[in-house]
């Protein structure tokens, strides 16, 4: 069989999930099952995988959507928690006396404080905290997933200390070659691996100067009353200030410090002068043009979730700090268990489930429940419950209602997960081709040719949609991208850097990490809704980082003015004209 008609063989179970979820808008129970049955179709009966090994690689979805559910339900529990003990109202009345205004509440905790949950735990946690969060602070629940959803790209590569690369890229490339390559420039491993991490924190840094700009407008056009783009265009100062308070000193700490603390950094800086400078007003709108959402009402029915998630009124008096402690204190457990330097860690981790060997596979699950976010999420909540003096009959329903919200959120993830899991592992079949994610990746990089660069981010993101994760992602296709750059004769680390900024924005389009998003707002079956919302952000993403990293590996032998550069000039002005015309009756 030729490369490219394995490689559209290889394709047809992310057709399948753009099809049912993004063009027929199926909810996922109903399209999953249908995907996950096409990938196992493709490995029995083209790429012969002995049936026994599908079979295994369902168990191991099977186990990884069983975390999935478990940190859905977490999150869901802890924001129930603080709807019955008024924490809610406390933490609303206290972003309101900031501002009042949506646009600049959401980049706050969108975008900053999104960041500083990526940067500690990593693997969903943002959007389990901050799209509740959303919700109860008055936001459409579709649009508080959507906001969760699209910070998904720029601290995502430095999430959960690192790890996307420094168990991603660093598995993916374990080769001889790659070793002697890295010496051969004069590196040991860890300085090899750092100087990736920097390049991948110079692209990030390009593209997500834009993430807050495009994060407000997005919410302005689909979910305000005006449908309006210029409504988020004017804050653009505001926006941009954000996101270069959280930037610069996330590439600065990449360039010094290494890949574990990159987004920690930048968000934290960025949260610490983006607030103190919103209390001030700085680069604030007049309060004359305040934004709000439209009366509830009036919202579209689609835009709202089975959970009511309201404010108990009944506890006005709650201080802001007390209110915020329950959140404080997931930033830090998930902190104080996640570094390497307190013998915490390795006692967490040394409590794990594993399933070796899957019926006689090479394929293996496992677990470990005690570093999984739920368990904080969890035992925060019970302390809460203390702290925060609620009586027992409210935080029953908190529990009970928290448990019908993971059941069922758990139809699509059964099928969801196991379907990746086909995907990612159909090797070892009696056909002899390779997996489905290396077979597509060759199928596009033979028809690239030297233009592959602006491509490898796209496989990345490809391999972050199907296998939900930024650093399964990297593993798959790392040693793949670097082969491909040796092959068409420019700095493979660059090539591999764009795989790693590909997958983190692949997250925004993430099929189980929407689901688990929409979850925790009730908003099951709206998944294709969400990602018609967030292709566009992951596009632009993706495409600018691609022009970028083709300008530079090409910038020797073609010279400044490149296909590079001309792109990612034409979405440079692109933006400024859309900023100027925006703003243009404005001022």
């Amino acid at each position: 069989m030729t490369i490219e008609m394995l490689s559209l063989l290889s394709l047809l179970p992310i057709i399948a999930v753009a099809l049912f979820l993004v063009v027929l808008r199926w909810p996922a129970s109903r399209a999953m099952p249908v995907c996950y049955f096409v990938a196992v179709a493709l490995a029995l009966f083209v790429w012969k995988v002995p049936g026994v090994r599908v079979a295994a690689a369902s168990i191991k979805g099977l186990v990884i959507a069983g975390t999935l559910l478990y940190i859905i339900f977490g999150a869901i529990l802890l924001l129930n928690t603080l709807h019955h003990s008024g924490g809610l109202q406390a933490i609303r009345k206290g972003f309101t006396d900031i501002t009042p205004d949506r646009r600049i509440q959401v980049i706050i905790i969108a975008w900053l404080f999104g960041s500083l949950m990526e940067a500690v735990a990593g693997f969903g946690t943002p959007a389990a905290i901050c799209v509740p969060l959303l919700a109860g602070l008055g936001f459409p629940p579709l649009a508080a997933v959507v906001s969760g959803m699209i910070i998904q790209s720029t601290p995502v590569s430095f999430g959960a200390a690192g790890t996307p690369i420094l168990i991603g890229v660093n598995g993916g490339l374990t080769s001889q070659a790659v070793q002697e390559y890295a010496a051969s420039a004069g590196y040991n491993w860890d300085g090899f691996l750092g100087m990736i991490g920097a390049k991948v924190a110079t692209l990030h840094a390009v593209a997500g100067v834009l993430i807050p700009l495009i994060l407000v407008c997005f919410l302005t056009r689909f979910f305000g009353r005006n449908k309006s783009f210029r409504e988020g265009l004017a804050v653009w100062k505001f926006a941009l200030f954000a996101s270069l308070a959280m930037v610069i000193p996330y590439l600065i700490v990449a360039h010094t410090l290494g890949p574990e603390f990159p987004s920690l950094f930048g968000s934290l800086v960025g949260l610490a002068v983006v607030t103190t400078a919103a209390r001030k007003g700085f680069l604030m709108p007049p309060r004359a043009k305040y934004w709000e959402f439209d009366q509830r009402q009036n919202w579209n029915p689609e835009w709202i979730g089975k959970i009511e998630v309201e404010v108990d009124r009944n506890n006005d008096t709650m201080s802001l700090m007390r209110a915020w402690l329950p959140y404080l204190l997931v930033v830090l457990l998930l902190f104080v268990t996640r570094l390497k330097a307190l013998p915490l860690l390795k006692l967490i981790k040394s409590c794990k489930v594993t399933l070796p060997t899957l019926l006689g596979t090479d394929i293996e699950a496992s677990f470990e429940p005690l570093y999984l976010p739920g368990t904080i999420f969890i035992l925060v909540s019970v302390i809460t419950y203390f702290l925060h003096r609620i009586d027992w009959a409210s935080y029953t329903r908190a529990w009970s209602g928290s448990i019908k919200t993971g059941l069922a959120a758990s139809m699509a993830l059964v099928f969801t997960v196991p379907m990746v899991q086909v995907f990612i592992n159909s090797d070892g079949g009696a056909a002899g081709y390779a997996k489905m994610p290396i077979a597509l990746a060759e199928g596009v990089a033979a028809l690239a040719g030297s233009a592959w660069p602006i491509f490898a981010s796209f496989i990345g993101g490809i391999g972050a949609f199907v296998a939900g994760s930024n650093t399964i992602s990297n593993m798959m296709f790392s040693l793949f991208q670097f082969d491909v750059g040796r092959r068409i004769g420019v700095d493979p680390t660059w090539v591999v850097a764009l795989q790693a900024v590909g997958g983190a924005a692949g997250n925004m389009i993430c099929v189980h990490n929407v689901v688990a998003a929409s979850a925790v707002v009730g908003l099951l079956g709206k998944e294709g809704l969400v990602i018609r919302r967030t292709l566009l952000p992951f596009v632009y993403y993706a495409l600018l980082v691609g022009a970028v990293g083709y300008s530079v590996v090409w910038f020797a032998t073609d010279g400044l003015l490149n296909l590079g550069t001309v792109i990612a000039g034409l979405i440079a002005v692109g933006a400024a004209i859309l900023i100027v015309y925006g703003t243009r009756n404005q001022l």
